[in-house]
């Protein structure tokens, strides 16, 4: 039994799934081998332009790996070059180190005020008893003193009894101020002996003994005071000024120990002189330091 081509008719595609190939229900009818070439042809060209296709596509993501690993690998690269660079912890000052430290300053030092009183070359300030003792009184803490008579020499023997005349003159003074305070009844006369330097006033003052006195300054309405009675002495110096004070009763009656007043009266005064002593020396330093 032969089946011919009168049922419906199924072409045959090769590229679709379930397309039929034709043929013949006669046996001896052979297959069309050409249509069978065809399609085979069609098949392995399909099939190489896939394998090309993929190849490239293979190729493409070979080298996309490639450059990334390059890239890694001078990322790595880089990040160790990097890393070489870097400062070793040794290098790194820890917060312990030390402060950096810094060369001294050439400031010159502070002039000391009392090189300036110390010799004639330096003190050379105006000098009189009213410069050392200004104005018409005096005021320690809460006591004033009415100033009273000056006076001013060369001949410092002149102005000094007992054994200062001598102190005076062995150690070249060429100079003798005095000045006269009082206060209650009681007076006290101010020396001050200038010397070219300080180490002769210094050592008039250790050659000065209990005898060394200045002459007590009256006059100008104060009345004698320490002739022939016994009166409280000082013996002081700074820089090259040895300055005494001799202090008494304006009535003449002796000084004794229990005589408080006379003792104050002497001791502010001997404070007063050393400091205007030490304020000149003190004025010359500045002026010397902005001049």
């Amino acid at each position: 039994m032969s089946f011919g081509q009168g049922g419906p008719s199924s072409q045959w595609d090769p590229w679709k799934p379930h397309s039929q190939q034709p043929w013949n229900s006669d046996d001896s009818q052979s297959p069309d081998w050409a249509a069978l070439a065809e399609a085979s042809e069609a098949r392995n060209k399909r099939r190489r332009l896939l394998f090309i296709g993929g190849g490239a596509l293979a190729t493409v993501a070979v080298g996309a790996a490639v450059a990334v690993a390059v890239v890694s690998a001078s990322d790595s690269g880089g990040a160790s070059d990097a890393a070489s660079r870097l400062p070793s912890a040794a290098d790194i000052p820890s917060a312990t180190d030390k402060a950096p430290s810094f060369a001294p300053t050439s400031a010159p030092p502070p002039l000391d005020p009392k090189d300036f009183v110390a010799s004639a070359k330096k003190d050379t300030a105006p000098l009189a008893p009213d410069v050392l003792f200004p104005g018409t009184q005096l005021t320690m803490g809460e006591t004033v003193y009415k100033k009273g008579p000056t006076a001013d020499t060369e001949n410092c023997a002149s102005a000094a009894r007992n054994t200062l005349p001598k102190v005076l003159a062995d150690n070249g003074c060429t100079r003798l101020m005095r000045v006269t305070y009082t206060r209650d009844g009681v007076a006290v006369t101010v020396g001050v002996a200038v010397f070219d330097t300080e180490a002769r006033a210094a050592r008039a003052k250790g050659q000065a003994d209990a005898k060394s006195i200045v002459k007590a300054l009256s006059g100008g309405g104060v009345r004698d005071f320490c002739n022939g009675a016994v009166c409280r002495s000082t013996t002081n110096s700074y820089g090259r000024y040895a300055y005494f004070t001799l202090a008494g009763f304006t009535s003449g009656k002796d000084v004794t120990t229990k005589d408080t007043a006379v003792f104050a009266t002497g001791d502010d005064l001997a404070e007063f002189t050393f400091r205007q002593i030490r304020r000149r020396g003190e004025a010359q330093a500045s002026a010397a330091a902005h001049g």
